[in-house]
């Protein structure tokens, strides 16, 4: 984190969470690997995954998304911050 700054990756998993709605982190992870070309490296995939948790994590405490767990949304902020009109199911 970037003294409030998102990074690259906090953005991308932002715009995941506002285009498909709520996702929780098992799901944001499986989009997230899905969204990268894949890699002859076996750990490149379930590493991928495993930064879902630290993005939403840092996503939430910048206010950018809200929830648990169990289910992610943006909010008006994080929507804003990424141009995205999707609103919270």
């Amino acid at each position: 984190m970037s003294e409030g700054y998102p990074t690259a990756a906090q953005k991308e998993a932002l715009r995941l969470i506002c285009e498909h709605g709520r996702l929780d982190t098992r799901r944001l992870g499986a989009h997230l690997v899905g969204a990268r070309r894949t890699s002859a490296n076996p750990g490149f995939a379930p590493a991928i995954a495993r930064m879902a948790g630290t993005l939403v994590w840092r996503l939430e405490a910048q206010g950018f998304i809200a929830g648990s767990e169990d289910t992610w949304t943006t909010t008006a902020e994080g929507r804003r911050l990424i141009s995205c009109s999707g609103e919270p199911e």
